[in-house]
């Protein structure tokens, strides 16, 4: 028989998605948030997201947050689960557990606000971060947390070309690479690295011209998912300190 006062009793638990969302505008890194219109945190920016429906699996949920926030078709998108958020004190209201998926897209339009909130709007990372007043709920851990996992998939998948409208330049790609990472790369040295990995990207034969300099040639995404050898950020900073101490 079940002890109805026993500690170890359980508890009603709510679910949520919660989704960072990436892009690269004005060449910088933003993130979209929302404007909270009711409690908690009535008035704090945070991530968007939303309660789970009855019978709705997790990954739909994420497209219908992702479809309702940004009006986007999360389908067509880098879209994967980041992880499971589940502390007891995370949310004022009660026991919520959120999954939280990363998003990458590239250059987007101007947000909309979704039901429950009062505005959306792409933010840069740096600063958002930086910002005292934080997010709402754990979104900031959730936020620093999507950043790395950003970070990281640049340097062994092809993810950066989901930042990249096709055609595109290898000198976009690198600022894709530039932005996430937060510095400057060796042009040459990018050009012949992600060049020389099979099926990263892909040529088109065409070129786009540009103001200065020969037309670029314009490619396209390749079949390959993983990147070998894997193009590491140590490796990159190094390679930018000797070149930088060669014109010394």
């Amino acid at each position: 028989m079940i002890n109805r006062s026993d500690s170890r009793a359980r508890e009603q638990v709510l679910v949520t998605v919660d989704l960072v969302i990436f892009t690269v505008r004005e060449d910088r890194l933003q993130v979209l948030l929302i404007e909270r219109g009711q409690p908690p945190f009535e008035g704090r920016l945070a991530l968007p997201g939303g309660y789970i429906r009855v019978g709705e699996r997790l990954d739909a949920a994420a497209l219908r947050e992702l479809q309702e926030e940004t009006g986007v078709d999360g389908s067509q998108l880098h879209l994967e689960q980041l992880r499971t958020y589940g502390d007891p004190e995370r949310d004022p209201r009660g026991r919520v557990i959120t999954v939280a998926y990363l998003a990458l897209t590239p250059d987007m339009p101007v947000a909309r606000a979704g039901t429950d909130a009062r505005s959306a709007d792409w933010r840069p990372v740096d600063q958002v971060l930086q910002e005292e007043a934080g997010l709402a709920f754990d979104h900031d851990v959730i936020l620093r947390e999507a950043l790395e996992r950003a970070r990281s998939q640049l340097e062994y998948t092809t993810v950066a070309s989901a930042f990249c409208i096709e055609p595109f330049t290898i000198a976009d790609l690198r600022c894709v690479y530039e932005v996430v990472w937060g510095f400057k790369l060796d042009p040459s040295n990018f050009r012949r690295k992600v060049t020389r990995t099979d099926g990263f990207v892909e040529p088109t034969g065409e070129h786009r011209v540009q103001e200065l300099g020969r037309p670029a040639a314009l490619y396209r995404r390749g079949t390959a998912r993983l990147l070998s050898p894997p193009l590491l950020r140590s490796s990159e900073v190094a390679h930018s300190q000797l070149s930088t101490a060669a014109l010394r």
